[in-house]
């Protein structure tokens, strides 16, 4: 080939690599990824705030305690009926929203799970939500969250690997709320991509690197629930990973099993009456949560992130506080109210292994450590997840085997009682809507009388 005809094709291939066609998408995605990182920092901050101004209030003495009985129902009336009327599906935790969009196939679908109207409802309910002491998290939102600014980066970046970004964003959420780059990937492998596919492998690392780096620039490098160095080291500390994790994973099988079933029978209670019967459930649901609260002396409110550290750092919980906790958190999750489970179900753990540790006489860090992972896998029906994400949260590099087990042992009992992942169980109901609604659609459109206009609600 003569010299000047390769030059001229270097050249050729040169220029169609700068073109707009291929760059576009990238640097699209990019800022996707980017603007996630930012969005739950500053969520974060937000909703770290929020739960203070709630703790500052009702801890400001003079019958103040009492103050929830009145503030809590009313917050979860208020986000039930702001998510009802203005953010559908954005109640709970958003992780099973973004799991079954990944499963449908029409854009219009996808966007009535997954949108930036919906992310500012989320972040703007969920901070509403710990103001008024409900026992949710702000990490499965955050994934909803980074799933939508995806949907809206595939959309402006004319990209059709629709399905592989909202996996991306949903990676990227958890690894920036957590600052768990591994948890966010392993979470996109096990838990929000059951049919995971190798060639969403550069999207998934890419964004959770580039949310990582957002992260990062803005808070630093940090450890969520603080450090610790214990170990598993003599047969009591291994009876203990037995215990914890078999313990962990039947209560976290019971809360799973318990919420899909209460919210089945919940979705079945309201359809005579949507709006009214929602936001009934929310008050009863906000009063309960109130008086567990105030019975617990305000340790049950928020996300109990507080609660959690204070255990891995080895002061032990009150013996029950996991029982208060664990109601606490079923009726914010069942009432209607976005927020997340993550965080809440992480404090049920650790108090619950503090209670274990209690019992054995063990070390009060090592024991909430493994509680909360034989707990959380449990809920969740993810090991690997569960383990990788207490892991990175707390640091301790030299309690690997010991999580592991832990882990599964928690995965393994959880089997016996519910073979249905928590969210998983749930993304069915918005894939069922979501075709529901799409048949409507087409009926409307080859006969508009055929569709009867809805109810006034």
């Amino acid at each position: 080939m003569h010299p000047a005809y390769k030059r001229v094709r270097v050249l050729r291939r040169s220029h169609v690599l700068w073109t707009p066609r291929l760059w576009k998408p990238r640097l699209v995605f990019w800022a996707g990824a980017l603007a996630i990182g930012i969005i739950s920092v500053a969520f974060a901050y937000v909703a770290d705030l929020a739960q203070k101004l709630f703790e500052g209030i009702i801890g400001g003495g003079g019958g103040l305690e009492w103050l929830p009985i009145l503030i809590t129902p009313l917050g979860f009336v208020f986000c039930a009926w702001m998510a009802r009327k203005y953010f559908p599906n954005s109640e709970g935790s958003g992780i099973p929203q973004a799991i079954a969009a990944r499963h449908l196939t029409d854009d219009e679908d996808r966007e009535g799970l997954l949108s930036l109207r919906m992310a500012f409802g989320k972040i703007f309910l969920t901070i509403v939500g710990l103001f008024s002491g409900a026992s949710i998290g702000r990490e499965g939102p955050t994934v909803q969250v980074g799933a939508s600014i995806m949907l809206l980066s595939a959309k402006i970046g004319g990209m059709e690997q629709a399905r592989g970004l909202i996996l991306a964003g949903s990676a990227a959420g958890i690894a920036a709320a957590f600052n768990a780059p591994l948890a966010g990937i392993v979470f996109a492998i096990e838990e929000m991509g059951r049919s995971y596919a190798a060639r969403t492998n550069g999207l998934v690392v890419s964004a959770v690197i580039l949310a990582g780096i957002a992260s990062l620039g803005l808070v630093g490098n940090y450890t969520y629930f603080g450090t610790t160095s214990v170990t598993a080291s003599g047969g009591e500390d291994w009876l203990l990973v037995l215990v914890c994790g078999a313990v962990g994973g039947l209560a976290g099988a019971i809360f799973s099993a318990v919420v899909l079933q209460a919210s089945r029978r919940i979705r079945r209670f309201i359809q005579p009456w949507p709006l009214g019967r929602t936001l009934m459930i929310a008050g009863f649901c906000g009063l309960a949560v109130a008086l567990i609260g105030v019975l617990s002396g305000g340790e049950t409110f928020g996300t109990g992130y507080d609660q959690a550290r204070s255990a891995i750092e080895g002061t032990p919980l009150a013996p029950l506080f996991f029982v208060g906790k664990f109601l606490a958190g079923v009726l914010s999750t069942i009432s209607g109210i976005p927020g997340g489970i993550f965080a809440p179900s992480l404090a049920v753990g650790a108090g619950l292994g503090s209670s274990l540790g209690l019992l054995f006489g063990a070390n009060a860090s090592l024991a909430a450590v493994l509680g909360m992972a034989g707990y959380f896998a449990g809920v969740v029906q993810a090991p690997m997840t569960a383990f990788v994400i207490i892991l990175e949260m707390t640091g301790n590099h030299n309690n690997v085997i010991p999580l592991m087990c832990a882990s599964m042992i928690g995965y393994g009992a959880a089997r016996l009682i519910s073979h249905e992942p928590l969210y998983h169980g749930l993304s069915r109901v918005y894939l069922a809507d979501a075709l529901r609604l799409r048949r409507a659609r087409e009926r409307a459109g080859s006969d508009p009388d055929s569709v009867e206009s809805p109810p006034e609600k």
